[in-house]
């Protein structure tokens, strides 16, 4: 698992419906609202590059420092972004594609609102679960 990661869904909109830090703790007192600020600031890079390429995966779009942004963005231009520290592309792609699927199941889910927060107990489970598996 990465030592660093930091896992967000945002709407189309461009509000966040959930937020996960998925990696080992961080050394830092500030480090969520740091992660949560890389993140925020990656959108604008996301939404140019959303409308250039017709692939799903963005692969690596910015870099903090140590820190990396990879970005999904589904059909809907929900982004799943992942602030990571580690180099493992086909995990993060996989992490993504199962969590995309997890994702059209909550959807699916009559009593779901799209666009309001998840919040799931069992989707945070799952997408911890992703995450200890492929990051």
């Amino acid at each position: 698992m990465a030592t660093t990661a930091c896992f967000i869904i945002v709407s189309r909109n461009d509000i966040p419906i959930y937020e996960a830090e998925v990696g080992v703790a961080a050394k830092r007192e500030d480090a969520a609202q740091l992660h949560q600020f890389i993140l925020h600031a990656a959108l604008d890079i996301v939404q140019d590059l959303a409308w250039t390429t017709s692939a799903m995966y963005l692969k690596s779009v910015d870099r903090f420092n140590e820190l990396m942004v990879s970005v999904y963005v589904t059909a809907g231009h929900t982004r799943l972004m992942l602030l990571h520290d580690s180099r493992n592309d086909d995990g993060i792609k996989s992490f993504f594609q199962e969590v995309h699927e997890l994702y059209i199941k909550t959807l699916l889910n009559p009593l779901y609102l799209p666009g309001s927060r998840i919040t799931s107990s069992h989707f945070d489970t799952k997408v911890r679960a992703l995450a200890r598996k492929y990051l």
